[in-house]
């Protein structure tokens, strides 16, 4: 099995982090977003990866490249951003097995995939939520995917398409993929992959759901720091520093350099950061940087970043240089 991974997008939401980092790099819950997509594939035994890339894709080819050396990976470059479907489709010359895995590059989740993988059908995974109106959705009918929406004005289903797509049948999705193309078929301007698995249904492919609970938005700062929160609840230090209280739940890179502070709850505080007279919670701090005298709240700090003086709020990108008297 192929693992697709579609890591073009912009994170225009994340800005000013994303003019910068690609979004999947960004840390979340101490690494990388897409670390954490590719930790869970190599546990459940995926060692072939397509990367749809495009917004600073060099600096993901690097860093997959660098850390995930086990993996043989294949790089695909989505010049324009044509829409999910288009993305897939610029995968579909490294479709080497009958079956694949597609997974938002953005998407950090915890499901059985054992359970996934063995079915005799294409799985798409869901989820219920309370406004459909923002995602693709799917409508179940006798156990089966009947039809497939994107995006519907009208709540035709609570059954939100949540980024996990493990499709058994490659070759017919590259066939439909190739119909919206060469039809130039859009919904909302952009070449949709649930109008390409709608394609497949209506060619008489069996699609069933699985759910995911386990499902974690990183898509702008307030649901990043959710997530941060998240994936911190069971992660404690045991690192000690001088005159330092540490209110677990946190994470602390190895070399940070901590003095005279309160650290936690719910702080990610990455590699190389040194941090004096600060109380800093609920907040993810980037690599190499420095806090000094500041209390820091709800707040993602870039990398290689210096604040200095008292704020309870900051979303700064990299190479910043705050200093409040």
């Amino acid at each position: 099995m192929r693992a697709i991974i579609p890591v073009a997008g912009v994170g225009s939401r994340l800005r000013p982090h994303t003019y910068t980092i690609p979004k999947v790099l960004l840390n979340v819950g101490g690494k990388p977003i897409l670390a954490h997509i590719l930790d869970k594939l190599i546990l459940e035994n995926i060692t072939k990866a397509t990367f749809v890339i495009g917004h600073l894709g060099d600096k993901i080819k690097e860093f997959v490249k660098n850390e995930y050396s086990q993996l043989d990976c294949e790089f695909v470059v989505q010049e324009e951003l044509g829409g999910l479907g288009h993305a897939i489709y610029k995968a579909i010359p490294t479709f080497d097995d009958e079956d694949i895995f597609i997974i938002l590059g953005d998407t950090i989740f915890d499901v059985n995939l054992d359970e996934v993988f063995n079915k005799n059908c294409s799985m798409i995974g869901v989820k219920e939520v309370k406004d459909p109106r923002r995602f693709g959705v799917a409508v179940i009918k006798d156990g089966k995917v009947e039809k497939l929406v994107e995006k519907p004005t009208e709540p035709i289903s609570n059954l939100a398409i949540v980024g996990l797509y493990y499709i058994s049948n490659a070759y017919a999705l590259s066939e439909c993929l190739n119909e919206l193309i060469k039809k130039d078929i859009r919904t909302n301007g952009e070449l949709q992959l649930t109008d390409a698995l709608q394609m497949m249904i209506e060619h008489g492919e069996k699609i069933c759901t699985f759910p995911v609970e386990g499902w974690y938005d990183c898509g702008k700062q307030e649901t990043m720091l959710e997530t941060n929160r998240i994936l911190l609840d069971d992660k404690c230090t045991n690192k000690k520093f001088d005159n330092v209280v540490i209110n677990n739940p946190v994470y602390i890179a190895d070399d940070v350099e901590i003095s005279d502070s309160i650290i936690g709850p719910y702080a990610t505080i990455s590699k190389g950061t040194k941090i004096t007279e600060s109380i800093i919670k609920n907040s993810i701090v980037g690599e190499n940087s420095e806090i000094k005298t500041s209390l820091l709240e709800n707040s993602i700090i870039g990398n290689n970043t210096l604040i200095k003086g008292s704020y309870k709020r900051l979303n700064t990108g990299d190479s910043t240089e705050i200093e409040i008297h």
